[in-house]
């Protein structure tokens, strides 16, 4: 007896559950604001957000995913300091050199030119003018120099930073390193096998790239 009508309570549940479900009208929602979310205008003013912000900030002392610290100041201290102290962590590989010749001709072949003389395409047009050879003895660059100009630009060059990732700037380090070193006759250096490669010498803390304010050469 107990199971005939435990049975016929399952049948009317299922009946009920069925003739309550209507093709041209939606079923009842639970929590529809699982299903649905409050959509708020781009720059509106809204109460949700706290004192009346347009929208949530980050945590004090976040950084973005992927970006590393730089500690070297846009300013002409921070220039030369780089351009003596910053060395390039990658090791001076045919794999390193070869990216970095890909990300050169992408970014900076069409003002600095293919081999590094300042004749590129840009300037045989005359579109830029003054942009000196890798070569040039009044320069002196150096691996820091040359990072630090991609990291805030330079004069009329303006900031690699947003292009480029920290593993991409140093492998175009090497690459430009390469040009200069061709340009001046010397063989370019490429480390061997089993040779310990300097760590990184990024230090910990630094301020995102601010205005271009570097004019060393």
């Amino acid at each position: 007896m107990k199971s005939i009508i435990k049975n016929i309570a399952v049948a009317f549940v299922l009946i009920a559950g069925v003739s309550c479900q209507k093709d041209s009208k939606p079923n009842y929602q639970y929590m529809p604001n699982m299903y649905t979310s409050v959509g708020y205008e781009a720059y509106g003013e809204y109460t949700v957000f706290e004192n009346e912000q347009e929208a949530k900030l980050p945590v004090d002392g976040s950084v973005p995913r992927g970006w590393m610290p730089y500690d070297y100041d846009n300013s002409n201290d921070g220039y030369q300091s780089a351009k003596t102290e910053l060395k390039n962590p990658l090791p001076y590989t045919k794999e390193n050199e070869a990216a970095g010749q890909q990300l050169y001709t992408i970014y900076c072949a069409i003002c600095h030119g293919d081999k590094g003389d300042g004749k590129g395409t840009l300037v045989q047009r005359e579109k830029i003018l003054g942009v000196p050879s890798y070569d040039d003895a009044g320069r002196a660059i150096t691996e820091g120099s040359i990072y630090h100009v991609m990291y805030y630009g330079i004069n009329s060059m303006g900031s690699y930073a947003a292009q480029t990732d920290e593993n991409e700037r140093w492998q175009i380090v090497q690459y430009v390193e390469k040009l200069k070193a061709e340009l001046e006759g010397r063989a370019p250096r490429i480390d061997t096998e089993g040779v310990e490669i300097q760590e990184n010498l990024i230090p910990a803390v630094e301020a995102r790239p601010e205005e271009n304010t570097a004019s060393a050469h």
